[in-house]
């Protein structure tokens, strides 16, 4: 199928390219783009593929009393898994109401905010290779070491969805500027916090033609119309080249770039 990266992308960057659809399990040499949250496709990408609808679904696998099982498919919406789970007044996606993408890029970038992950109340996931349980993959802070195609993952939710912590999670990104972005660009370093270090080397609303680094959160690009993939790109070496001259950090890139 054909997909046009500036209507497709939460950054509205990239041209239109053609991408496979995997319909089955298999094995895939090239990238899943998922829903293309934090996503930089330049104009000559590597091959790109995208999860069928096959693999859009939640399924109850097993509830008792103390957990409900469920088995999603890796093309099911954050927001999706988030109201099922209120509905079914089950714990642990709260966190899912301001995280956008599908659930194979967020297990790929371990999701997560505050203390909640993607990969907490994980059981296993079904990978081109096979299923692998939770406790056999070494996730870290906005790390899966996966490298290969995801299909589906199996949860056990305890009952409770909590309303208190879903309101501090909504009020933990109020923050963040609206518009058409990647979300965060670079992870946070230990004990420090990107979107600081780059304001503090002057780089806040900074702009590279259409790109612009947020005036409300300098670790957020913006896309003000009709950014370019050299424009970001630009953005993004900069704010690393200035933090790593001015405090000897390197900034670990939160988005993927293609």
């Amino acid at each position: 199928m054909i997909i046009d990266f500036k209507k497709y992308s939460s950054v509205r960057i990239g041209q239109a390219f053609e991408v496979e659809v995997l319909d089955s399990v298999g094995e895939f040499d090239g990238f899943i783009i998922g829903g293309a949250n934090n996503l930089l496709v330049s104009d000559k990408p590597k091959k790109m593929g995208i999860l069928g609808e096959e693999f859009n679904f939640i399924k109850i696998l097993d509830k008792n009393a103390d957990f409900t099982t469920l088995q999603i498919g890796c093309a099911t919406k954050s927001s999706t898994m988030y109201q099922f789970a209120k509905k079914h007044n089950l714990k642990g996606f709260e966190f899912l109401t301001k995280i956008p993408g599908k659930l194979g890029g967020l297990l790929k970038m371990n999701a997560g905010l505050k203390d909640c992950n993607i990969s907490t109340n994980l059981s296993k996931i079904m990978t081109a290779k096979g299923e692998i349980k939770r406790e056999d993959i070494d996730f870290a802070y906005r790390f899966c070491p996966l490298e290969m195609p995801l299909f589906w993952a199996e949860f056990k939710l305890k009952y409770g969805f909590d309303n208190e912590k879903d309101q501090l999670l909504k009020l933990a990104r109020s923050n963040q500027p609206s518009g058409a972005s990647f979300g965060s660009i670079f992870k946070n370093p230990k004990n420090d916090f990107a979107g600081r270090l780059i304001e503090a080397v002057g780089l806040k609303g900074f702009s590279k033609n259409d790109a612009k680094l947020s005036e409300k959160h300098a670790n957020f690009l913006i896309n003000q119309k009709n950014a370019s993939f050299e424009d970001a790109l630009f953005l993004i070496e900069l704010a690393k080249k200035r933090v790593l001259e001015e405090f000897g950090i390197l900034l670990e890139n939160e988005v993927i770039i293609l």
